[in-house]
């Protein structure tokens, strides 16, 4: 038993130095009007006021729809995306070690590359997917980055192919948990391919897709670095997230306490999704 303490005490100290410390600093911070720079102004105690305020400010509410906004439209493609493929390459056909590391290439990419490489695809007006709408006989073009109805969607296709690997990995680690037994059993039954994956290869990914599910959700409500190089937020907000809006707060504009109270509401919001969608999946 004394053992087994010291191997976990690593991975505990880890966490208690940059999660549990940091958050429950956030909590005390919240409560108070610190800045980045506190000096000459001293730190008072203020109570709820930097919620009140939080709660209060237009900009919060519309980084917080941009961001319910964001999941809903990602997860569930990422995740079809991520499914989709990885039953692709858990089949058999020649080449298929080649295609399985060619698919895991985006998660090794800096996603700061990724990000230049996508932003030279929305070039206007000739960018790859602009030339591609021309090529169909369309006139002009489309502003993906600067239009407020086509921003948040090119950043879903953007963080989609960036992260997918990630998803699919998980989900072929569940196909190949599957008995094979079960699909032997399918076939003498005359079950046709989209019977077996109906009946047989959804329900054995029940617990993949849980975590699947809870772990895409928490990532799409980080998302920051594709709208900080992006859209810095625009047009007119359209893109600002909740993290973005946090640091916004927090470090630009200095205002350490009230950022503080963002980063509690974040992870109050957040923690409760998950717990939800836990619950929920686990009842169904």
């Amino acid at each position: 038993m004394t053992e087994e303490l010291l191997l976990l005490l690593p991975a505990t100290l880890l966490l208690l130095c940059f999660l549990v410390v940091p958050f429950v600093l956030s909590i005390y911070l919240s409560f108070t009007d610190q800045r980045l720079v506190p000096n000459p102004v001293p730190t008072d105690f203020v109570g709820f006021q930097n919620y009140q305020q939080v709660l209060s400010d237009p900009a919060f509410w519309q980084a917080f729809r941009n961001t319910v906004y964001f999941a809903l439209l990602v997860v569930p493609f990422q995740c079809a995306v991520s499914l989709g493929i990885a039953v692709l390459l858990n089949s058999s056909f020649p080449l298929r070690s080649f295609f399985r590391s060619v698919a895991i290439l985006p998660l090794m990419t800096p996603i700061t590359v990724t990000i230049v490489i996508w932003a030279a695809f929305y070039r206007i007006p000739d960018g790859l997917f602009n030339n591609v709408i021309k090529a169909f006989g369309a006139e002009g073009y489309v502003d993906w980055l600067g239009s407020p109805l086509w921003a948040m969607p090119a950043l879903v296709l953007l963080s989609a192919w960036a992260t997918f690997p990630f998803q699919m990995l998980l989900y072929l680690a569940g196909l190949q948990d599957i008995p094979s037994e079960r699909y032997e059993a399918a076939r003498m039954d005359g079950a046709s391919a989209w019977q077996q994956f109906r009946y047989v290869t959804f329900p054995g990914l029940r617990n993949t897709n849980i975590l699947i599910l809870i772990t895409t959700t928490i990532q799409a409500f980080k998302l920051f670095t594709q709208v900080d190089i992006l859209t810095r937020g625009g047009p007119v907000g359209a893109t600002n997230t909740l993290v973005r809006y946090m640091i916004q707060q927090g470090y630009v504009s200095q205002l350490v306490g009230f950022g503080s109270a963002v980063a509690v509401i974040f992870v109050v919001i957040v923690g409760s999704l998950a717990i939800l969608q836990r619950v929920l999946v686990k009842n169904e």
